[in-house]
């Protein structure tokens, strides 16, 4: 996956609460059985008419928002099942950071693996957030995830993050990456365990 450092753009504010997965990436999308084209199933149903044409109202469809890599989101965003599409689907439109309270579980853990960032703030340090990204000339944020902070206008507001969290996304290593860091380990592990029990390790004849 590709790693994260500083993402600097322009912030978008969706401030519902309890936007599930099917609202994100909904479950007509999910047909395909490649990862190919989940960006136009992002907030289908909000972002587009029954025609296809493009909602007006929609923030992700006025500028400057469109396009918008950091999107300030409600409580408990990615609620519902646990498709990894919806986080499939935000990559491939260009989101690259999250800024909300607090996110479903599985959405959160797949955000980690995925590349994306999701951060937890406090309620207050949220609201005043969306407050700012609402108004079209304060809506440039730069979210730094080596400093753990969060800048605009010379003001920082920092964040925490899980230090396995923040190293992953900064190197860009997936579980599969991790695991294969202790490959050494794992293999010396696996020869010893084979000479004390070589009963364990079947024989092919």
């Amino acid at each position: 996956m590709d790693a994260v450092s500083i993402v600097a753009g322009i912030a978008a504010p969706l401030p519902q609460p309890n936007v599930d997965t099917d609202v994100i990436m909904p479950k007509r999308f999910l047909k395909t059985v490649t990862r190919a084209g989940l960006a136009q199933g992002v907030f289908a149903d909000l972002r587009f008419d029954a025609a296809g044409a493009e909602r007006p109202e929609f923030v992700l469809n006025r500028a400057p928002w469109r396009g918008a890599p950091i999107l300030v989101v409600g409580d408990n965003f990615g609620c519902g099942s646990s498709r990894e599409h919806a986080v499939w689907g935000l990559a491939q439109l260009g989101v690259k950071v999250l800024l909300g309270t607090t996110f479903a579980g599985i959405f959160f853990d797949n955000c980690r693996r995925n590349g994306l960032l999701a951060v937890c703030l406090p309620p207050e340090a949220r609201d005043a957030l969306l407050v700012r990204v609402a108004d079209p000339a304060r809506a440039d944020l730069a979210v730094d995830l080596p400093a753990q902070e969060i800048r605009a206008d010379g003001v920082a507001v920092g964040f925490e993050i899980e230090p396995a969290r923040k190293r992953d996304l900064l190197t860009g290593a997936d579980p599969i990456a991790a695991t294969l860091a202790h490959a050494e380990a794992i293999r010396a592990f696996e020869a010893a365990a084979d000479a004390a029990e070589p009963w364990r390790t079947p024989t092919v004849r």
